[in-house]
């Protein structure tokens, strides 16, 4: 049985895995950078911006990914007359870059508060423009401060792919519920579990060592 069971779930697997390891790159790459813009407009002196961008914040981070997942594709899918559909794959791309670039945002939003206000000043006084300043010297810093709290939100985007069964997207635990349901077994949950805890122990391995580069700044 168990035989079987593998034979079956090895190809479905790799090919799933391209879709889980896609929504995770895509949405890592994109969210990060956004996320920077975000939070430097929650911190901005309008408050028109920071009252918009804030309450983008909240519901994003106030409601379930698997909501928005659902409200995104049905949503805009169904309603043609507003002349705008999206198709899976890309209403899975937008739910999980807008869900995670909100949470990103407010980790930036905290390092860059806990930056000392006097830096700042220094840039003032040296006459360096507001970009060089937060580029060069502000952003490092605030990397370093907040790459334990990204780091976490990266372990938890690996698990939170499994979510994109909602609309049908083969990955890799839709494989283990294909089989599971062919065999009527449980193996297939166990080993898709080890596959999602080796990518993790690849992730954690991977973040530790960006960590490590970040240590002169201490």
């Amino acid at each position: 049985m168990e035989s079987k069971v593998l034979e079956m779930l090895v190809p479905m697997t790799l090919s799933g895995l391209k879709t889980t390891l896609t929504v995770f790159i895509v949405t890592l790459v994109v969210s990060l950078p956004l996320s920077v813009i975000v939070a430097r407009l929650r911190l901005s002196n309008n408050k028109l911006i920071s009252g918009l961008t804030g309450s983008y914040i909240y519901v994003m981070r106030g409601t379930p990914l698997l909501l928005q997942l659902m409200f995104i594709f049905f949503g805009f899918f169904y309603v043609p007359y507003i002349g705008f559909a999206l198709s899976r794959s890309q209403a899975i791309y937008t739910a999980f870059i807008l869900n995670y670039t909100a949470y990103f945002a407010e980790i930036f939003r905290g390092g860059i508060n806990s930056i000392d206000v006097g830096q700042f000043e220094a840039a003032q006084v040296l006459a360096l423009s507001k970009v060089h300043t937060f580029i060069k010297i502000i952003l490092p810093q605030v990397i370093k401060n907040v790459l334990p709290s990204i780091g976490n939100e990266v372990i938890t985007l690996v698990k939170d792919t499994s979510l994109v069964y909602i609309l049908g997207a083969a990955d890799i635990l839709k494989a283990a519920r294909s089989v599971s349901n062919v065999y009527s077994s449980f193996s297939p949950y166990i080993y898709i579990g080890i596959v999602y805890l080796l990518l993790i122990a690849v992730l954690t391995k991977l973040l530790n060592k960006i960590e490590k580069k970040f240590d002169y700044y201490r």
